[in-house]
């Protein structure tokens, strides 16, 4: 079939939609083009977006011979390296996928529970009083720390300092459009010099001297620290991981784990500034449980995705109402849109944890911030932990409150949307 409908707009301009207005203008596509619609980008193959569940779950469950996208691995592989898992496909990202997935689950995982609360403590003691400051920063200093001690199991000192500084350094380049520019136009011409690629080998010529070091330690059965975990682990051949799949791996965990969940804590705190209400069910709930709480995270990963678009290459047709895609389509789930369907979502632009409680949840493939099929984000129950004791430690520890009375506007980054202004608040002593 011909590809769906799509806007009469030249790619330019909808690429500054994208970008520049990237809920409104997807809203309006939908409006006007229905659950299935394509944007042509420059320099991109044509985008195929979905916003119908039954859809989203046609594709993912075909994620055995799905692929991904040109854009992403264009987009991510400079800085995680091309053996990262996220990067993977097929058999290879499913092995990979396993030896990845123990410290995100169970007792593990809630190790790291007093160490979340710990270093959300001592950050908020720098925070300032009766001045407005911008939380985004602050949360991702707090999930940063979080994530380090977690795969590294350091402790405070010169060596966490320059891990943290050569991270930082390559995390603020990410973020910044302009840079991506130059580095996807380097990789092209095969000349990957600019100061963005500078910094990743900054950050690796610490990372490798690290993994190097730990594979010489005499511990490694009495560490909890994710590192440690992937060197001890071995493949179907008994073989360990070699050095460039470690680099690239832990770079994924340290990257992809940090920023996604600093930009959910932001909006979090966004929604409780304009919804009193909420903030005040939420705080008199704190000490019977976690229930609301968990709500809470779980309605502003919703109406606050951080990640709006999760894309896949068709390994084989799909049938939509419109006619059939042909393998090698690029498609994409539009998390934003699903999220905002008021069949799926009753009164969808209202911050109403409620809808998170009782029984009446919503389905696999409606409620989706974290992607899903076989490519589900690894993270994903270590994401929601840390947001409910995060949360939990700053309600409880201070009195923050909004610095503006407007809502945080969206901005695109070129894989999150974070609020523009990194939610500014005040805390009152």
């Amino acid at each position: 079939m011909t590809l769906p409908p799509a806007p009469h707009l030249p790619p330019a301009l909808q690429l500054v939609g994208f970008f520049r207005r990237p809920t409104a203008f997807m809203e309006r596509c939908h409006e006007r083009y229905g659950d299935v619609f394509t944007l042509r980008l420059p320099g991109s193959e044509p985008m195929v977006f979905l916003a119908d569940p039954e859809l989203v779950k046609a594709v993912w469950t075909r994620d055995k011979v799905n692929g991904l996208p040109a854009g992403r691995r264009i987009t991510l592989q400079p800085v995680l390296g091309p053996r990262s898992v996220l990067l993977q496909e097929g058999a290879e990202h499913l092995r990979r996928r396993r030896l990845m997935l123990p410290p995100f689950h169970g007792e593990r995982m809630r190790r790291y529970g007093e160490l979340m609360d710990e270093i959300t403590r001592h950050d908020i003691e720098r925070w300032p009083r009766g001045e407005p400051f911008a939380l985004m920063p602050r949360m991702q200093s707090i999930t940063r720390d979080v994530i380090l001690r977690a795969v590294f199991g350091t402790q405070a000192g010169a060596r966490e300092d320059e891990l943290r500084r050569r991270i930082d350094d390559v995390l603020v380049r990410t973020t910044k459009a302009r840079t991506q520019l130059a580095v996807i136009l380097t990789e092209a011409a095969g000349v990957p010099r600019t100061p963005f690629h500078r910094a990743v080998r900054r950050m690796d010529d610490v990372l490798r001297a690290e993994i190097r070091d730990r594979r010489r330690a005499a511990d490694l059965d009495e560490r909890d620290d994710i590192l440690s975990m992937l060197v001890q682990a071995r493949d179907e051949d008994g073989a360990p991981l070699e050095e460039d799949e470690l680099r690239d791996q832990l770079v994924t965990l340290l990257l992809a784990g940090h920023e996604t969940t600093a930009t959910a804590l932001a909006w979090a705190f966004d929604a409780l500034f304009r919804n009193p209400d909420v903030r005040a069910r939420l705080e008199a709930s704190l000490p019977h449980g976690d229930e609301y709480l968990d709500a809470a995270v779980e309605e502003t990963l919703r109406i606050r995705p951080t990640v709006h678009d999760v894309g896949r290459r068709l390994g084989e047709p799909l049938q939509t109402r419109a006619g059939t895609l042909r393998a090698g389509t690029a498609v994409f789930a539009s998390v934003h849109l699903l999220h905002r369907r008021a069949d799926l979502f009753p009164d969808p632009h209202a911050f109403r944890p409620e809808r998170f409680l009782g029984d009446e949840r919503p389905s696999t493939y409606a409620w989706i911030p974290f992607g899903g099929g076989m490519r589900r984000c690894l993270g994903a129950a270590f994401a929601q932990y840390e947001m409910r004791r995060v949360l939990r430690t700053v309600l409880e520890n201070t009195d923050v409150r909004p610095a503006t009375d407007r809502a945080e506007p969206f901005e695109r980054r070129p894989v999150t949307v974070v609020p523009r202004h990194g939610t500014p608040a005040l805390l009152r002593s």
